[in-house]
């Protein structure tokens, strides 16, 4: 059996103001920086064998706070899925710039590609790859990864047998600490969305309802 902690990245000010990311390599604000401090708490007395992050700087920033010194893999794999055109921009400025994609969008329908994105199959099948090889590669091992929002729905839609269409429904906070395990070649949710040690910081944006990520 191989274990994993799977980890969103800390906050940044595009999460702040609802624009999509994807990957576009955006910095982490104070807040995130204070998020991966926390974390970085949290998990000093947890033992892991290895340490995987995204290439994007908000991933890498937040396994740098968190480990503590320990060497990071940087795989490419891991980065949040392409929204092509809409990438840097927020919901009103979509709906009033391109409202025949928004609409589109917020169909969630699993095989849509923005122009220039990947669409949810696509990104889904990317992240099945990661972890499959991941496993492979450190199996028996602790594994803790550092990657992003919409990575870890595909994990959770993967875990729980959740279609591919249709909108995010499992929390995914940022920093949130997220347990699995690979056993047998099937994939299982020990514990999820663990944010306990965000308490008192400033209350995270929800992008739940716009699908924003």
């Amino acid at each position: 059996m191989t274990e994993l902690i799977v980890v969103r990245h800390g906050e940044t000010d595009w999460n702040r103001q609802h624009r999509f990311q994807g990957q576009i390599d955006v910095p982490l604000n104070d807040t995130g920086r204070a998020q991966a401090q926390r974390l970085a708490q949290r998990l000093a007395d947890e033992r892991f064998d290895t340490v995987v992050a995204s290439d994007l700087q908000r991933a890498r920033a937040t396994a740098e706070a968190a480990a503590a010194g320990r060497a990071i893999a940087t795989d490419p794999l891991w980065r949040e899925q392409a929204f092509g055109v809409l990438e840097g921009l927020d919901a009103p400025t979509i709906i009033e710039q391109h409202p025949h994609l928004w609409a589109h969008w917020l169909r969630h329908d699993a095989d849509y590609a923005l122009p220039g994105g990947e669409s949810v199959r696509a990104f889904h099948q990317r992240v099945l790859m990661a972890v499959s090889g991941l496993v492979r590669q450190h199996a028996g091992e602790r594994i803790v990864v550092f990657t992003h929002g919409g990575v870890l729905d595909m994990l959770w839609r993967a875990a729980r047998h959740a279609p591919l269409s249709g909108p995010r429904t499992c929390e995914i906070p940022n920093t949130g600490i997220n347990r699995l395990r690979w056993h047998d070649d099937t994939l299982e949710i020990v514990q999820w969305a663990d944010a306990a040690h965000l308490q008192g910081l400033p209350e995270q944006p929800d992008t739940t309802p716009l699908g924003v990520r």
